[in-house]
């Protein structure tokens, strides 16, 4: 018998500070889905490989929150094999950064990201973010289904 998808928000992110952040203000805003962690590219692919097989624990991403400077495989790269995926490739990925260049901002919308956002420095404003991102995603868009 194949378990449920568990509906899932997936955060990319190398930096333990900045994990702790994201996770404190999810967790301030009451927000039920839970939360899954990667902190590099290869970890990233591996836990949305999930997905993809009925063998193992299955997730349903809701939505993506990707940090471009990563190690082992970029931001970039994870997006781009996301975007590949049959299975994935309708999962919103936001991009979450302190990067400000436009060459990134541009690539990372010609690989398909849904959103750009920039990475406040004050704790206060990554919880107004994290609450917009919240409302918009979790609370008014439609969840395009996986094809498995």
């Amino acid at each position: 018998m194949v378990a449920p998808l568990q509906d899932v928000i997936v955060i990319v992110e190398d930096d333990p500070d900045d994990r702790h952040l994201l996770a404190r203000a999810f967790k301030k805003l009451g927000t039920s889905v839970p939360l899954r962690f990667a902190s590099d590219g290869d970890e990233a692919v591996t836990l949305l490989s999930e997905v993809m097989s009925p063998s193992n624990m299955r997730i349903r991403p809701i939505v993506i929150l990707l940090d471009l400077k990563l190690p082992r495989r970029s931001g970039f790269e994870v997006l781009s094999w996301v975007k590949a995926q049959p299975e994935l490739r309708r999962i919103p990925v936001v991009i979450l950064t302190s990067s400000r260049e436009q060459t990134d901002l541009k690539q990372a919308y010609d690989l398909g990201a849904n959103s750009f956002l920039v990475k406040p420095s004050q704790p206060q404003a990554l919880h107004t973010l994290v609450e917009q991102v919240n409302g918009y995603w979790l609370g008014h868009n439609e969840v395009a289904p996986i094809a498995l």
